[in-house]
């Protein structure tokens, strides 16, 4: 009995995965434009109102794939915590800007606005994003996820990042 409880369970968590909308991937052909989504949890958060410190560059020759995209790593073991809980480090929202989904669309993310809330990672698409998103962030979050299970399957935003240019690998 318990080993078809364990496969059913696995192959329901396997379908919600299935099921789970597109990664924001921009030009560079990587998530989050090539920066290494674990490396964050090092980084030191400024407080609101701050400009975060830059997010960390992966490499192209250390990635994982994961939700249909691939990300990349500054080092292996980061790779290797990744992998171990892959949702755990990926961003909310398949990378997209998180104002914009607590307004109710899919726009990208920009890795280097970023904040750290309940152990989860966000990203926003331009720096006056941010301030309106840190006026009422628990607020803007509890409306973006009202809004997610509408808009996660959509297809992912093709629309550049504005006034942002990856030094992240591009991949080959």
């Amino acid at each position: 009995m318990k080993p078809f409880v364990l496969a059913a369970l696995l192959a329901i968590s396997a379908a919600g995965t299935a099921f789970a909308g597109e990664q924001f991937v921009d030009e560079t052909g990587f998530a989050v434009s090539g920066y290494d989504v674990v490396a964050y949890r090092g980084l030191t958060q400024a407080p609101v109102g701050s400009a975060q410190p830059e997010a960390v560059p992966g490499r192209a020759d250390i990635t994982a794939e994961y939700n249909g995209a691939t990300f990349a790593f500054a080092n292996e073991e980061n790779r290797a915590t990744f992998l171990a809980d892959p949702a755990h480090y990926a961003p909310q929202y398949d990378g997209h800007c998180a104002y914009g989904v607590s307004k109710g669309g899919k726009v990208p993310g920009n890795p280097n606005l970023w904040r750290i809330v309940d152990d989860k990672l966000y990203l926003n698409i331009t720096k006056n994003v941010v301030g309106f998103w840190e006026e009422d962030i628990p607020g803007n979050i509890n409306l973006a996820e009202g809004n997610w299970p509408s808009i996660d399957l959509t297809p992912a935003s093709t629309n550049p990042i504005p006034d942002f240019t990856s030094p992240a690998p591009a991949k080959n």
